[in-house]
């Protein structure tokens, strides 16, 4: 990283380059090489404030940073409130099962209530693909998508990207797995968009029914077997099986699923001895991974979880004008533009 750009996050710099993610982060795609390994740079200044004794600094002084989340979440929305006060910047919390929404508040009318405490980027969540697109066009605030639905989730798949370029250098060339029900993965998608970026080659492992019905668009290949790919794989990504996909008729039975692709200690115990294992959490111990392989030397799912705080931090930072303090003459409130 560039002297400057190292000065600005300790807050000792004003740059008026806001950066390459532009006003929100709403997902991976339209963000190209360049754009993906800008952010990774970044992220390697604030992974070292993370390693001091007292990882803070006054970039963000001054600002708000709002979590608004529609769905119960406990990593991505501790992981933001990390990155924000390391920054320095207040927080605001809104979850959805203590709020309004319950007496009939509807959503714009809730980003507005949230908007009125001066928040200048919201971090926003919700089930329905499209969500924080549509926020985005209602809010003077900076977007970042959490979550929406089955669409996307870029800062996991930038955390992830950070975590494997941090143990491998690059992506270039590698072989990635994406294990498990693609079809229903936001995680997936992004990444998907992430790895391909930056040089990786993914192949997407699962049965039919939960593989995407258009995957015939993605730059992947596709298999039905894990066990013919494993001594192959440069990583293994193993994504959350959620239990509803039996009574949707996706699946037989959670056991066949383990047993079929699951990354047991037997096959864990096939992969090259530099494979890395990777999972976005919560994982469901004894369904898509074993407590063996989630323990095992090459697992880097603990890695991800930190490393999800220096991402969001430069996310953060890049969002909210790479740490300029806010216009003196500025409205007291970021409201909603009509």
């Amino acid at each position: 990283m560039s002297a400057t750009a190292a000065d600005a996050v300790d807050g000792t710099l004003e740059v008026a380059d806001p950066g390459v993610l532009g006003r929100h982060l709403l997902g991976i795609e339209g963000l190209d090489r360049a754009a993906l390994e800008e952010v990774l740079e970044l992220t390697d200044a604030f992974a070292e404030i993370g390693r001091r004794p007292i990882p803070k600094v006054p970039a963000l002084r001054g600002r708000t940073v709002a979590t608004v989340f529609f769905e119960d979440s406990t990593r991505t929305r501790m992981s933001f409130d990390t990155a924000a006060r390391r920054l320095s910047a207040d927080t605001v919390a809104f979850a959805a099962g203590s709020s309004s929404l319950s007496k009939g508040e509807g959503l714009r009318d809730t980003i507005e209530v949230v908007g009125s405490y001066g928040a200048d980027l919201l971090v926003v969540r919700h089930p329905m693909a499209g969500t924080a697109h549509r926020i985005a066009g209602w809010t003077d605030a900076a977007v970042v998508n959490a979550g929406d639905g089955c669409h996307e989730h870029p800062t996991q798949a930038l955390l992830d990207c950070y975590t494997l370029r941090e143990k491998r250098g690059a992506l270039d060339g590698m072989r990635i797995a994406i294990v498990g029900d693609v079809r229903h993965s936001r995680v997936a998608r992004s990444n998907v968009l992430a790895f391909t970026a930056l040089g990786a080659e993914v192949v997407l492992v699962g049965p039919a029914t939960l593989m995407p019905p258009a995957v015939g668009g993605w730059p992947v290949t596709v298999a039905h077997e894990l066990d013919p790919l494993l001594e192959e794989l440069d990583a293994v990504y193993l994504l959350r099986m959620q239990r509803e996909r039996i009574t949707e008729g996706l699946i037989p039975s959670i056991r066949e699923f383990a047993t079929d692709f699951g990354l047991t200690a037997a096959r864990t115990a096939r992969l090259r001895d530099d494979a890395l294992i990777l999972h976005p959490g919560p994982t469901n111990p004894g369904v898509e991974i074993s407590a063996e392989a989630a323990a095992d030397p090459r697992s880097v799912i603990l890695d991800q979880v930190a490393n999800g705080v220096s991402v969001r931090m430069a996310v953060l930072f890049l969002l909210l004008g790479s740490g300029r303090a806010p216009a003196v003459d500025a409205e007291p409130t970021r409201g909603v533009t009509s």
